[in-house]
């Protein structure tokens, strides 16, 4: 029937208003949801110029070399995961070298020796770390994908581990989160960091479990840094990413109506320039010294040194 009617009308007539509306979508309808994951979030609040080079612009800018030190975090996590795929009675500890070797990722180091050094040193920190696991203990999940929406986000994440643990009233879930990075973690990282607050939101949802303890896992120094998030500590962390994804979209629309993507999206000039996959193409950035790829493996302390944050964010995204 609308075929009939519009075929009928003439060229220069104007269109129905019910059409007109059926076009533009109804006045009141929920704007879309931000699909985000922890590094999205992150980026932007970093540096918008870092989220547009990464989200926004395409093709994308090409990235600068590989980092070392991403290529250890990377490592490290996997040969984990590929630990608790293991049946519980072969994960000894002598497994580690076979699997680390599997997973191992060799870009961005200086030379031979650099890499040698790095993989003794992720062998050793694996060999100390699963002397502190139980073998026949198997986490609720391992590298797990939660999820969860609210009236702003459609959030997703890839928790390193999610264990179950006896609580006061039932089992209760932990975001376990492994870091290979700087040193000196503590609580207040472990209180701070949204991504592992998401998590736990996300995972009490998905699970329909409490889910309110979030540990950070330093491998290098055996040591955990942990919190235990309340109702309203959680709220804030939300709320924040919900603020962070509606300035995220006042953005994009900005750009979308023509404002200079580099009004929209300004730089945070600072030291993490030198770390920037986008040096070379943010101006700002290209004024800082760039960092050689392998730079932070003698380094105690690392900006953004763990690959967690790399995929994504936090943990793995």
């Amino acid at each position: 029937m609308r075929r009939a009617s519009s075929a009928g009308r003439s060229a220069g007539s104007p269109r129905p208003r019910a059409e007109q509306a059926e076009q533009l979508g109804f006045e009141g309808m929920p704007e879309r949801l931000f699909v985000c994951t922890p590094s999205k979030l992150g980026a932007y609040e970093d540096c918008p110029r870092r989220y547009r080079y990464s989200y926004v612009d395409r093709p994308a800018p090409p990235k600068g070399p590989p980092w070392a030190h991403n290529s250890l975090g990377a490592s490290v996590h996997t040969a984990l995961k590929n630990w608790y795929a293991l049946a519980p009675e072969r994960r000894r500890p002598e497994a580690l070298a076979g699997l680390l070797k599997g997973t191992w990722v060799r870009e961005g180091y200086r030379d031979d020796e650099q890499e040698r050094q790095a993989y003794r040193r992720a062998l050793g920190w694996l060999e100390a770390y699963v002397e502190t696991l139980e073998p026949g203990v198997d986490p609720l999940g391992v590298e797990r994908v939660v999820a969860v929406r609210t009236a702003v986000l459609a959030f997703n994440g890839r928790a390193d581990r999610i264990d179950s643990r006896p609580g006061p009233d039932g089992p209760e879930l932990v975001i376990v989160d492994y870091k290979t990075g700087r040193t000196g973690l503590d609580g207040d990282d472990a209180r701070g960091s949204q991504a592992l607050a998401l998590y736990a939101y996300a995972a009490e949802r998905t699970f329909r479990r409490p889910c309110r303890r979030v540990e950070l896992h330093h491998l290098p120094t055996g040591t955990v840094a942990a919190h235990d998030h309340t109702t309203e500590s959680l709220a804030r962390q939300l709320s924040r990413a919900e603020d962070t994804a509606r300035d995220i979209m006042a953005a994009e629309r900005a750009v979308a109506d023509g404002t200079d993507p580099d009004e929209a999206f300004p730089p945070v000039a600072g030291p993490r320039c030198g770390w920037c996959d986008y040096r070379r193409t943010c101006p700002v950035g290209a004024q800082t010294p760039g960092r050689d790829p392998w730079a932070a493996m003698d380094r105690p302390a690392v900006p953004g040194a763990d690959s967690s944050a790399v995929a994504g964010g936090g943990s793995s995204d």
